[in-house]
């Protein structure tokens, strides 16, 4: 078997796609299981939870099998018969150390087991090697897929010292094709990266004691394809007749009636004031200073996909219970969700007299809307909040620019009003309301609801926090922004007076080792895929730009 390169991978997306486009997705549960939802050729789609892959010996024969203990009770499972999903919410920041290691991008790629397992929901894969009465050598015998593959371990604690990734598995050539599972690892959990969208499928051969087994695992990474539509293994299996699928399942044609929004579902985005004819207009920028364009609120849907659905972090009480989901649109850029963020730098400080007040009136949606930043210890604080009651105000400078961490509780449709007021130099107050439409997850398509004012139910709001949930109510920004929604803050110009109501702003500033293979992978064809990440782009603003950028650290 000949080692599998980029340049020798054949092109075969469009004969996956192809196979995909005639699959009969059966939605149901798995009886007595975790209730994963059925997916083509009867397989079980793994898109939550902790699921081992472990060798075991079976009647003296080693077979590998997987653990599914994302339900009440363990379910043991046949690679073979499952479908692993890397969820939208799984693409994140990539360390270079496991870029690196890897031989892959260093941009932002969909990860299981990443720095941010404990915040996303998406499977939790590890290894278990204790059952197979002895070491086990396992080998990625095959590979299929849009982009590359690999396994590496690295964690916060390797980082903190600056170590270099650790390196499993890769489909790169130059990453090792084996490693040893030890027969006293009880739950070895390195990062799985892939660096593209599209149905991956890995084979991999485990031997132990002169005994082997080989399977291939359906992998579906993001959201271009229904992972309920995706074969299981090797992709033989067969599906049902075209005549078996249920009637008028063609897509609907567009509604003759249906509104006319421009929908913004990803990318920097900002909330402004801005000066017309001595008022004062609050309108949506979206695009970068350089390349933008300007919106009315009332012509635009806000889009907020389901890769922002996160688990709430510890110390995050006034979200909600810990562990619950939410939509967050964390602090710093990230690719493929909308970066919302709040602009005030069409205003000389010369222009107003005191700050620009940037008041929510009003939520009308399925759940509460926070709006936060982390101070420098690392306490949320909270500028917004419809669930301990409205109206909330934050204030900006004149000349402003700055991002927080948006919440949302639940999917729907959300309507959020906001006042925003300013006093000029001459001592002419100015104000504009508005009501801007936001659609959060997938329930709803975003394309058909109408902008601004609605008449969708709202939710009741939830009890104020308690004391010991209340977050501090000061702002002490931290100089730069963290990896992770946990550990935000916007970077502030202690100059521009910018702590406001409950909320904090930026303004002014300057800018914004594997080892050697052991043996041959074979190659089933696959396209090689880079991943299209999306830079944070340098705001040029005024004088000066604020930019986020995260930390990307390079291994010694």
């Amino acid at each position: 078997m000949r080692a599998l390169t980029r340049e020798r991978r054949a092109f075969t997306a469009a004969a996956l796609a192809a196979a995909t486009a005639v699959l009969v997705g059966a939605a149901g549960l798995v009886a007595g299981g975790s209730g994963n939802a059925r997916a083509a050729g009867g397989a079980v789609v793994l898109d939550e939870g902790e699921v081992d892959f472990t060798p075991r010996l079976a009647d003296g024969k080693l077979e590998l099998q997987i653990d599914d203990r994302s339900g009440d009770t363990t379910v043991v499972r046949e690679p073979s018969q499952v479908v692993l999903h890397a969820p939208a919410s799984s693409l994140q920041y990539t360390p270079d150390p496991v870029a690196t290691a890897l031989g892959t991008t260093n941009m932002d790629s969909w990860q299981l087991g990443g720095w941010e397992a404990e915040n996303i929901f998406a499977p939790e894969p590890g290894w278990k090697g204790s059952e197979a009465g002895g070491d086990t050598e396992v080998r990625l015998s095959g590979y299929e897929g849009p982009g590359d593959f690999g396994m590496a371990m690295y964690t916060r604690e390797m980082d903190n010292v600056n170590a270099p990734a650790i390196p499993y598995l890769g489909s790169v050539a130059s990453v090792q094709h084996t490693f040893t599972l030890s027969v006293g690892e009880e739950r070895l959990r390195p990062i799985w990266q892939f660096t593209a969208e599209g149905v991956y499928r890995l084979t991999f051969t485990v031997t132990s004691g002169g005994s082997s087994d080989t399977e291939t695992l359906a992998v579906v990474v993001g959201d271009d394809v229904d992972p309920a539509d995706a074969l299981p293994g090797d992709g033989s299996t067969p599906t049902a007749s075209p005549t078996d699928s249920p009637t008028g399942s063609a897509t609907p044609s567009p509604s003759l009636t249906a509104p006319a929004a421009h929908v913004i579902a990803e990318g920097h985005v900002d909330l402004a004031a801005r000066p017309t004819d001595g008022d004062l207009e609050f309108q949506i920028k979206e695009g970068t200073e350089l390349n933008h364009k300007w919106y009315e609120p009332g012509e635009v849907v806000m889009h907020v996909r389901p890769a922002a659905k996160r688990k709430i972090p510890e110390g995050y009480g006034f979200l909600g219970t810990p562990g619950d989901a939410v939509w967050w649109l964390p602090l710093q850029q990230n690719a493929g969700i909308v970066w919302p963020g709040w602009n005030t730098t069409e205003y000389a400080k010369a222009d107003l007299d005191g700050r620009v007040s940037f008041r929510l009136d009003s939520v009308q949606g399925p759940g509460n809307i926070a709006m936060f930043h982390n101070n420098a210890m690392g306490v949320p604080v909270v500028s917004l909040n419809s669930g301990d009651g409205l109206p909330d105000t934050h204030t900006l400078g004149a000349g402003t620019h700055s991002h927080f961490d948006w919440v949302f509780s639940a999917e729907g449709v959300y309507r959020t009003t906001f006042t925003v007021s300013a006093t000029l130099a001459d001592g002419t107050k100015v104000s504009d309301t508005e009501t801007i439409a936001w659609v959060v997850g997938d329930d709803t398509d975003p394309s058909t609801v109408t902008p601004g004012e609605g008449d969708e139910p709202t939710a009741t709001p939830t009890a104020t926090p308690s004391a010991s949930q209340a977050p501090t109510a000061t702002a002490s920004p931290s100089a730069s922004a963290s990896d992770s929604p946990s550990a935000s803050a916007p970077a502030t110009d202690p100059g521009s007076g910018s702590s406001g109501i409950g909320g904090s702003s930026s303004t002014g500033g300057s800018g914004s080792s594997g080892t050697s293979a052991t043996g041959g992978l074979a190659s089933t064809g696959a396209q090689v895929g880079v991943i299209a990440g999306i830079a944070v782009a340098a705001l040029l603003v005024g004088g000066g730009a604020v930019s986020f950028v995260r930390r990307r650290r390079t291994a010694q």
